[in-house]
């Protein structure tokens, strides 16, 4: 099924190739391991901007994604991997990377959940300069897209105040006024690029192995079925053959956060939807995540879901149960 242009209301592709001209056109699937929701819009000739919406700890582009255009990818919630050579690189909550778009037909959510953008440019359909677009706003995109597509190693930025700014109100543009909304936030995204050095942030830094990505799998599939045990870092590295540096390191990659945060965050996820499912009592709840009392349960769980076991549980019908995380399902 191909998308036509339907004026502002989204036109929706299931399978096929979707056109990238006019739009808004949307990609929607549903899955056992939730859904996937990608809005485009064409913004300018041969540039256009995708909305992700995706809660699954998998996802595919829409079919017929472009390769080798320069993709400006920004994380408004969750995390994103996506591979590049023999690494795996990782957007976290307010990143932003530079890199040449792949037609891989997968890329991952650490957390089950990735909210974001990316901006593509095709250089041979843009304009070589924006000042016809709007003048004074004199951006070369040629030798934007030759600046940071060139290699494998992407160009990352950790969030920043500047980069807050620039991406808030792209999320936010009124629906009334988008289309112009659009343009005029895409020529501002496109002026801050342009003041950027690639050797300011080399992305090896932010990447890892797969080897390390399948460890941290690995680890909180074991963290999964013994779900009552505490674990210290020692004791899970002893377990799988590592150091405890390399694998608070390899965790800290993947889910941008602390093992120890981590742990907890991911145990209070699968506890939360044992909460929804099932009419157990806390403290019951609570002992079979290793917990000796529902009141020390209770603060990691608002700690980590920002509400109490029992909060949680009246409003979780209409929430729905978190995504799951890498290693392990919801159950």
């Amino acid at each position: 099924m191909s998308c036509e242009d339907r004026g502002d209301t989204p036109s929706v592709c299931l399978q096929g190739t979707p056109f990238r001209q006019g739009g808004p056109n949307q990609y929607h699937t549903e899955t056992e391991g939730g859904t996937v929701t990608i809005t485009e819009y064409n913004v300018f000739p041969g540039i256009w901007l995708a909305f992700h919406e995706i809660r699954a700890l998998s996802f595919s582009p829409p079919p017929g994604y472009p390769a080798g255009l320069l993709e400006i990818s920004h994380c408004q919630l969750g995390r994103l991997e996506y591979q590049a050579g023999d690494r795996c690189f990782f957007l976290g909550i307010g990143d932003l990377s530079l890199h040449r778009s792949s037609c891989q037909s997968l890329f991952r959510c650490p957390t089950g959940r990735y909210t974001g953008l990316s901006v593509v440019i095709d250089p041979a359909l843009a304009p070589w300069c924006t000042t016809c677009l709007l003048g004074d706003v004199e951006v070369d995109l040629t030798a934007l897209c030759q600046r940071f597509s060139g290699g494998d190693v992407p160009f990352v930025l950790r969030a920043t105040p500047r980069l807050e700014h620039v991406f808030s109100e792209l999320y936010a543009a009124p629906e009334a006024l988008r289309k112009g909304y659009l343009k005029v936030k895409v020529l501002e995204l496109l002026l801050f690029l342009s003041s950027l050095d690639p050797s300011q942030a080399p992305g090896e830094g932010n990447s890892c192995t797969r080897d390390q990505v399948e460890l941290v799998e690995k680890v909180f599939a074991f963290l999964g079925t013994h779900r009552d045990q505490r674990y210290t870092a020692e004791q899970l590295a002893a377990a799988f053959h590592v150091s405890p540096e390399h694998l608070r390191r390899s965790v800290k990659r993947v889910y941008g956060k602390p093992l120890y945060q981590c742990v907890r965050n991911y145990k209070m996820d699968l506890a939360a939807v044992v909460l929804q499912r099932s009419n157990r009592t806390v403290t019951d709840i609570a002992g079979e995540f290793g917990y000796d009392n529902s009141s020390k349960f209770a603060a990691a769980f608002r700690a980590a879901l920002g509400c109490s076991p029992a909060d949680y549980r009246r409003k979780a019908p209409s929430a729905g149960p978190p995504a799951p995380w890498f290693g392990a399902k919801n159950e």
